[in-house]
């Protein structure tokens, strides 16, 4: 029994002093019996130091858990590796529509640390050399000879350019506008449209809050990137950070990201032909290739004025 005392009030000492064993509303007979066994084990300097040393790893522990915390909340204690800055072309000073155009700047800070082939990819889309990408197969699957005429030659087009000139973001477009919940940018289009997507890769733990610019995983999102305008914790930055990987913030020109979105975009008729003649009424809803931003762009949510990215940079 002398061991069993023992072994049990270790363990309750070793774990936590608040799970100690409760000498004093112990039963008299076990108090006596302790008492006779086990004085200098209480007293013991080995037991003190080995709650001291427990202690400090539950302490050392409950920090980290914290941190881990408090990066996982948001990308406002992310480190800021690099800066690039977009410039905007079309964006209205008011909703009316004979307000005139202006040119808009944002900078936009980039976490290479937590999403390093992401932000490795946006930097080169904002450079002069741009993103080298390979061409995409020849579509031979046209009906009309005179649209596959067209697609042959943008295919030859692309092979000749397809070493030397890389992707880049100039007059590329702001294609979806969701008020609170996304502004996607950068809808490649022209000589642009016959390469291959990127394929944006990683995962972090860094969520989506008022400002924060993130990339589809995947390469079904085309080359583009959203800047999130809606709140924390909401059910739209828990759709983004479920299927995108936060690679910034917006810096400067959160006043250019409130107008993008306040701007009048496209909507879907609430009325379709069957309820004409009575049958249901409903929505035409957008294609995935709508949603996702494929290679062919819908109009769903597409701002009415166009606006497009005049120029780009590192800074």
């Amino acid at each position: 029994m002398t061991m069993i005392n023992r072994s049990l009030l270790l363990l309750l000492s070793i774990t936590s002093p608040s799970r100690a064993f409760n000498f004093a509303s112990s039963p008299s007979h076990i108090k006596q019996h302790i008492s006779n066994n086990n004085d200098s084990f209480l007293e013991s300097p080995i037991v003190h130091n080995r709650r001291e040393f427990f202690g400090s790893i539950l302490t050392a522990s409950t920090i980290l858990t914290s941190s881990a915390a408090i990066a996982a909340d948001g990308a406002s204690e992310s480190a800021i590796t690099d800066k690039i800055y977009i410039e905007f072309k079309g964006i209205a000073n008011s909703n009316a529509a004979d307000a005139p155009p202006t040119k808009d700047r944002i900078v936009i800070g980039l976490f290479g640390n937590d999403a390093p082939q992401p932000v490795s990819v946006l930097k080169q889309l904002v450079s002069k050399q741009g993103y080298l990408s390979k061409c995409k197969q020849l579509d031979t699957t046209r009906l009309l000879q005179k649209e596959q005429l067209e697609a042959n030659k943008v295919y030859n087009a692309c092979l000749e350019n397809e070493d030397t000139a890389g992707v880049t973001y100039d007059y590329s477009s702001v294609w979806r506008i969701i008020k609170d919940e996304r502004i996607d940018v950068g809808a490649v289009s022209g000589k642009f449209v016959a390469r291959e997507n990127p394929l944006f890769e990683g995962k972090n733990n860094l969520s989506h809050d008022y400002g924060v610019v993130s990339v589809r995983r995947g390469d079904d999102g085309g080359y583009g990137f959203t800047i999130f305008p809606g709140k924390k914790g909401s059910s739209a930055a828990a759709v983004l950070d479920e299927d995108n990987i936060v690679v910034g913030r917006v810096l400067e020109g959160m006043d250019v990201v409130e107008r993008l979105n306040e701007m009048p975009v496209v909507k879907s008729s609430s009325v379709n032909y069957m309820a004409l003649t009575g049958g249901a009424k409903g929505t035409v809803a957008p294609s995935r290739a709508c949603r996702y931003g494929g290679p062919m762009y819908c109009n769903e949510n597409k701002p009415l004025r166009k606006v497009l990215i005049e120029s780009t940079g590192t800074l």
